[in-house]
Formats: C-alpha cells, sequence, structure tokens
C-alpha cells in the first residue's frame, strides 16, 4: 500500500520535529531518571536549538473571551493554585 507522497517542507517540519523530540528526551532522561552528565557547552547547544524548534510559551496570550488576555505561564499558576486550594 503506497503512502501519500510528502512534500518537501512536510518533510523537514516531520525531521525538526523529530530532533526537537530527541533533544527533550536528553533533558527528561537527566532530570528525570538521573541520567549521564550534561556538559555546559551540550546543554547550550540543546537550548539554542530547542529556541529555534519550539515556540517559546511564556509570550503566547491567551484570548479569554472577555477582554483579558493571559500568558500561558499565567494560565498554569492559576491551575496549579485552584489545584493547591482544593477548588
Amino acid at each position: 500500500m503506497a503512502g501519500r507522497p510528502m512534500g518537501k517542507l512536510h518533510q523537514e517540519d516531520v525531521r525538526r520535529k523529530i530532533q526537537a523530540s530527541q533533544l527533550l528526551n536528553v533533558l527528561q532522561d537527566h532530570a528525570l531518571n538521573d541520567g549521564s552528565e550534561i556538559s555546559m557547552s551540550r546543554l547550550k547547544a540543546i537550548e539554542i536549538l530547542l529556541k529555534k524548534s519550539l515556540p517559546d510559551l511564556s509570550a503566547i496570550q491567551i484570548d479569554q473571551g472577555n477582554g483579558d488576555d493571559a500568558s500561558v505561564a499565567d494560565v498554569v499558576r492559576a491551575f496549579h493554585e485552584r489545584r493547591a486550594s482544593g477548588s
């Protein structure tokens, strides 16, 4: 069964997402599984590549429909505060 041909831009987008996922896996392994030590140069390289691959969520605004905009960080903070208070 032949798949639908992918355009060059789609292939590059998929490749970029896979590479970003691999970088995140390195960081998660280090943080969560006490993985191998990461050198400062490798950490900086990962940071630079992720900034080019993933959106900065702190810059995204959420339109709440009532004229008030909130950043993703504000929404996450409010969610955690509500959970902590039991609401």
